[in-house]
């Protein structure tokens, strides 16, 4: 066990954890989107940048090292994370009043935490389709930030990838295997709508199952769940 120290807190670590892992188990929040749990951590948003010794590092990734100075909460490092999920929402067509994961949705969660009513970058409006084809999923290209939690986390039981990323550049999008797809069990589609922070994948024939007001973030903001794992 060794100790770290985030916004002043001292932290106990056990070894191997990440900071991100470090700062939940002690009741603290760090943002993150591309990060879940049991997946291996890729660091691909950034959401979670924190500052250790004057250099700026992913906390989902970086292990804990005793002694480590940890900054989370800077005024830059937060504008840092405002700004980031100010160009999620200008790159896509977010349009939260008709989404049906609204309420469940991490990045409109992390928009109200950080008070973004208006982003600072222009939109991009970009022309992007809606795949029905699948059986039993709609896949919502106008919502996917590429955090590619479906791809990591959505496998056949050979291990075989049922969502790959398709294209380059500004044409990247995440689209499926056709024949694996076709495959999919009730249970993986509900758990791959469930896995996506947005509404970017979407179950067939349940719409609105859950009223909105009723959803997660309706009840309470996001980050306030750290408490109640810690007191379990």
């Amino acid at each position: 066990m060794s100790e770290i120290t985030i916004d002043g807190k001292v932290c106990k670590a056990r070894a191997g954890l990440t900071i991100a892992e470090v700062a939940k188990a002690n009741g603290i929040y760090i943002p993150t989107l591309c990060n879940y749990r049991g997946l291996k951590p890729v660091g691909s948003c950034r959401v979670c940048t924190v500052r250790v010794g004057g250099r700026y590092m992913a906390a989902c990734t970086q292990i804990a090292v005793e002694g480590m100075v940890v900054e989370n909460t800077a005024p830059d490092l937060e504008d840092m994370r405002r700004s980031i999920l100010e160009m999620l929402f200008v790159e896509g067509n977010h349009m939260c009043p008709t989404c049906e994961k609204s309420g469940n949705c991490e990045l409109q969660a992390l928009a109200y935490r950080y008070q973004i009513m208006a982003p600072r970058f222009p939109f991009q409006f970009p022309v992007r389709q809606v795949d029905a084809s699948a059986p039993k999923i709609v896949l919502e290209h106008n919502r996917c930030i590429q955090c590619q939690r479906c791809v990591r986390s959505i496998q056949t039981e050979d291990g075989r990838r049922i969502f790959v990323p398709q294209n380059r550049s500004r044409r990247r999008k995440i689209g499926v295997d056709p024949r694996l797809v076709s495959e999919l069990t009730d249970e993986m589609a509900l758990k791959a709508m469930d896995v996506c922070p947005v509404g970017s994948i979407l179950r067939k024939e349940v719409g609105f199952a859950v009223p909105i007001g009723q959803r997660k973030f309706d009840k309470k903001p996001i980050g306030t769940e750290i408490d109640e794992e810690i007191t379990r």
